[in-house]
């Protein structure tokens, strides 16, 4: 059964509190938050002061995604407004274990995300010292992309270097999963969902994220 993790960045910035008291009342695991900086992406969304706010209100697991260039000036703020999980981004980072060190060293856990375009062995050297990797199945940046096919063979891949190093990583995806490609996603080895406008924009998102809960791999 995977971890479901609805991305905030869907959700309705005018209602903010009604969705946050729907994420926690479902079946939902964490809050997915996706911080953008206009500059590793084409797009801007909210830094840390938007994380506190979201941090004081839920218990779940605040999952926080830096899409950003430079992570290593921001990681502490992020932490100190109440991320347990810190992904950064393999391809904003010149020296990745030294960003992933610095993670760590703040008490949270430290997640890589690689672009559509990354293969999986640049993790080789690393992936025993990460908690988490997020595939992206989507050029980031913007919501609502269709999910790329490929990734599923990434999936894999990335599972057998999970298994063969003996890493504890979770596998996340992130980007155009829906409840009609969520059981191939879950049976080629992936662990947490994300899930933004397959969640907010449903016309139930709790018994939408319940379904997501229940995918079981086939």
């Amino acid at each position: 059964m995977p971890l479901v993790a609805p991305s905030l960045l869907s959700a309705n910035f005018l209602q903010l509190q009604k969705d946050c008291d729907m994420l926690n009342s479902s079946e939902a695991d964490w809050y997915h938050l996706d911080v953008m900086d206009g500059r590793f992406v084409p797009n801007i969304s909210f830094g840390p002061m938007l994380i506190n706010f979201f941090r004081k209100a839920t218990t779940k697991t605040c999952d926080v995604h830096l899409m950003i260039e430079e992570p290593e000036r921001y990681a502490q703020a992020f932490q100190e407004a109440g991320a347990d999980i810190i992904t950064i981004h393999a391809e904003a980072c010149t020296h990745l274990h030294r960003n992933i060190q610095q993670i760590r060293s703040l008490g949270v856990k430290a997640g890589v995300a690689l672009n559509p375009h990354t293969p999986v062995h640049v993790l080789s050297e690393i992936i025993r010292d990460i908690d988490l990797v997020c595939l992206m199945s989507v050029n980031p940046g913007f919501g609502g992309q269709q999910f790329i096919p490929h990734t599923l063979v990434k999936i894999r891949e990335l599972k057998e270097l999970i298994n063969s190093s003996g890493s504890a990583a979770l596998i996340e995806i992130d980007g155009g999963v829906t409840l009609e490609n969520a059981p191939s996603i879950v049976s080629a080895g992936a662990d947490v969902l994300v899930a933004g406008n397959t969640v907010f924009k449903a016309t139930d998102p709790v018994a939408t994220i319940a379904q997501l809960k229940k995918v079981v791999a086939r």
